[in-house]
């Protein structure tokens, strides 16, 4: 089997660069999916709030996968539904196994990433205790109310304020649970402000910051947690302890991207995002292989996603086709003193576009400070920032012009200056 571009992952990033890259003039194109259908995670995200930036209208996760899914449909790209991709070759060889086919090779000119994330699960968490029914991450609850129709418990206490925990909070609410409380570990949220609003404040479910799980009582069943409040080394505070008795336990305690396919290929990996470090075509280290979406780095908007995926089937594409432009000298891009990382990570002004976005997350929260570029060592923008938090994506754009009239430019650094902490 043989395709111009394969895309590994058939939720919104894959779909997103799909449709992109056969706007974009390449035709043969291949999405392989390991679910019984299109549409990823969204599938199960049933509230609403997506697609404002893409498509100017408020969706629900189903209805915005089904606008790419519709593109995918007239455009008519082929697609393969259960189907797992085991092993990718450095000559864009693709090994791929299901039912129907059993193992079988796909040979593609250029391969794009789309293949998600996943969330950390209970053991990369070190909490004690037994191992009781009732502990779930956020997202298996959300799948097994939203499409299966099913409660995970009746009494909830849950572990970490990532966007599906608090989306959860509101969901089981809804369905007739009792949530107790929200804990984080951070003392800081790592949710949308919004979330917590409507999810949270709306329905007078407390937020306990600065708190973890210390104990879970139940050998059978979860009958309680027991929760303590930290301090600065996030270590619990002996006289803190407060238990809550509840039958369910729900982990929302942070997404890693999945990338066991692209370590194994060779693609090289940012220590901090764990998605694959790329420039600015979204092309990583290996030739013709190229990333999108929350594998890259895990993103609070679905939105995001999708222009970050349309840019990569646009420039894999243009790699197919011989029309990516030759390259030039290489910039590196960086972030320092709270912001964490950037994507891209290296920029070619010959291949940019005339503009470029540049995403990042800070480390912590800070308030009224101030987001500064440099080009080499001298500053070129300084603006001004209310707040910013670990919770919400920010981005800065480069302009081509501008890059290309600085002499000597060699390197970028977005960083955050006079600013007070909380």
């Amino acid at each position: 089997m043989q395709a111009d571009i394969a895309i590994i992952g058939g939720g919104p990033a894959g779909l997103a660069a799909a449709s992109a890259a056969y706007d974009a003039g390449v035709k043969d194109i291949l999405i392989i999916e390991r679910d019984n259908e299109l549409g990823g995670i969204l599938n199960q995200c049933i509230h609403n709030g997506f697609g404002l930036h893409t498509f100017k209208e408020e969706l629900t996760g189903p209805e915005y996968a089904g606008r790419y899914i519709a593109q995918i449909e007239e455009k008519q790209i082929p697609y393969l539904l259960h189907t797992i991709v085991v092993d990718i070759a450095p000559d864009k060889t693709i090994t791929a196994m299901n039912k129907e086919q059993g193992v079988f090779q796909i040979r593609a000119k250029a391969v794009i990433l789309a293949m998600g994330c996943r969330e950390r699960p209970r053991g990369a968490l070190n909490i004690p205790g037994y191992r009781p029914a009732g502990i779930y991450s956020a997202g298996t609850a959300q799948r097994y109310v939203n499409m299966e129709g099913r409660m995970p418990g009746k009494s909830v206490v849950i572990l970490g304020s990532g966007d599906i925990g608090l989306i959860m909070a509101r969901r089981m609410t809804l369905e007739g649970a009792d949530v107790k409380v929200v804990a984080e570990l951070m003392p800081y949220s790592g949710g949308l402000k919004r979330n917590i609003v409507q999810c949270l404040n709306d329905f007078g479910i407390p937020l306990k910051l600065s708190h973890t799980v210390i104990d879970i009582k139940g050998k059978k069943r979860v009958e309680g947690v027991t929760l303590a409040e930290v301090d600065e080394h996030l270590k619990p505070i002996p006289g803190t302890e407060e238990y809550y008795e509840c039958d369910t336990l729900l982990l929302s305690c942070g997404l890693i991207p999945e990338n066991e396919l692209s370590s194994q290929v060779g693609v090289q990996l940012n220590p901090v995002t764990s998605g694959p470090v790329v420039d600015e075509s979204l092309e990583t280290n290996m030739d013709g292989i190229f990333a999108c979406g929350n594998v890259l780095h895990v993103h609070d908007l679905v939105d995001f996603v999708s222009g970050e995926a349309k840019m990569a089937g646009e420039n894999a594409a243009a790699y197919v086709k011989g029309e990516l432009a030759a390259p030039g000298q290489e910039i590196v891009l960086s972030g320092v003193d709270g912001v964490r990382y950037t994507v891209p990570s290296k920029l070619d002004i010959n291949r940019m576009a005339e503009q470029q976005v540049v995403r990042f997350r800070v480390g912590q929260v800070f308030r009224n400070c101030y987001l500064s570029v440099y080009y080499n060592d001298e500053r070129i923008s300084h603006v001004k920032k209310r707040i910013m938090a670990p919770g919400e994506m920010e981005q800065v754009i480069l302009q081509k012009k501008k890059l290309a009239a600085f002499d000597g430019l060699q390197t970028i650094t977005i960083k955050v200056e006079q600013g007070e902490t909380a």
